[in-house]
């Protein structure tokens, strides 16, 4: 199997960590993040998988893209990892609207994806809770158009915690992939990710699927109605922790807790 520790597939930015002979792990950021969020986590679940993170198209370090439909963005990580030699049972891991990109992914190359992850991922249009007051002046319609190329790095911290409910450590790298995200393509990606969720929820699409999924939310997540985890709860199969204290960044905020929760399920 061909693996590389930093490189460019198909417009695609990709990093891996752990050995090359493990298991593959992937790791699917949210929208408007990158890869860089998965890093507090990275060495645990390095000990056991080989572990990929890609920056989705349009974000960080990667191209832009025609499309940002979900189904699409889908297609281009199955593509990335058949370049790489992937084609079955990778391990699968979404945070928010990355578990949109999980979902789908398991949708349209079923053989692909093993076991399946999903940490703080919405499960249907209901379930979403009122943006915090900053969030939405930084994303919001004309107004965010405005404020957005004049964010400060401060600001740019302060929006990413203000999604939190612990507080979290924010590296360079996290603020610098987000300063690479254009206004227009952060909104282009927030109406296709609402497209996919209006369309059917993600607990529905598991259960049309056949597939079992670990769901691991925060009960303090500002962005998600925490109690909509149980939603899930129609899947077979499926699991649902919560995170005490926690918010919508698990990853940043309780790093080694989620972690072993991952590699529990993983094996």
């Amino acid at each position: 199997m061909t693996t590389y520790d930093t490189t460019t597939v198909h417009g695609v930015h990709l990093e891996s960590d752990g050995p090359r002979t493990a298991p593959p792990l992937l790791l699917i950021h949210g929208s408007g993040a990158a890869g860089a969020t998965w890093k507090p986590m990275i060495p645990a679940l390095a000990e056991k998988f080989h572990v990929l993170t890609l920056d989705l198209p349009g974000c960080g370090r990667s191209g832009t893209a025609a499309t940002y439909a979900v189904p699409d963005q889908a297609d281009r990580v199955a593509a990335v990892l058949d370049d790489l030699g992937l084609s079955r049972d990778v391990a699968v891991v979404g945070h928010s609207s990355g578990g949109y990109v999980a979902t789908a992914l398991a949708e349209r190359h079923p053989e692909l994806v093993g076991r399946l992850a999903l940490i703080s991922t919405g499960p249907s249009i209901g379930a979403l809770l009122p943006e915090p007051a900053l969030v939405r002046l930084l994303t919001g319609g004309a107004l965010g158009a405005l404020v957005w190329p004049l964010r400060t790095d401060a600001l740019l911290r302060k929006g990413i915690a203000a999604t939190a409910a612990r507080p979290v450590t924010i590296g360079d790298d996290v603020v610098a992939d987000l300063r690479r995200t254009s206004f227009r393509t952060f909104r282009a990606i927030m109406e296709a990710n609402r497209d996919y969720l209006v369309e059917l929820s993600i607990p529905q699409r598991l259960l049309r699927l056949g597939r079992s999924a670990l769901v691991i939310f925060g009960d303090a997540d500002p962005r998600w109605e925490p109690s909509s985890a149980r939603e899930y709860d129609i899947v077979p199969g499926g699991r649902v922790e919560y995170l005490a204290g926690v918010g919508h960044m698990a990853m940043l905020e309780a790093p080694d807790e989620t972690a072993r929760l991952l590699l529990d399920l993983l094996g």
